[in-house]
């Protein structure tokens, strides 16, 4: 087998860090607590996969796009993001969120 591959992960420097919240109990359709002038997300799936929308309907186990567990993070920098919400493919999934500006 061969060793595992290094990952470096990067975030624009010309970001400003506005906080961290963790996401929990996806078994509902949950959106986010958005900071005041956020822009950009970074999202990553932590034991479970997670499906998220950003059309204004809510995902599904089984629609919607999907942040594989463990994967690094998801850079999201859509116009709006209260449109964003999440759902738990599999039990216990937890989403991780950094919001920059």
């Amino acid at each position: 087998m061969p060793p595992p591959i290094a990952r470096t992960y990067v975030v624009d420097g010309n970001l400003k860090a506005l906080g961290y919240e963790q996401v929990t109990g996806l078994t509902a359709a949950k959106t986010l607590t958005i900071p005041t002038g956020a822009r950009v997300v970074a999202l990553q799936a932590q034991d479970q996969d997670i499906r998220w929308r950003d059309d204004g309907t809510d995902p599904t186990a089984t629609v919607g796009m999907i942040l594989i567990a463990g994967d690094r993070p998801f850079l999201y920098n859509g116009n709006d993001l209260t449109a964003l919400s999440f759902f738990e493919a599999a039990a216990t999934a937890i989403l991780n969120v950094t919001y920059y500006s």
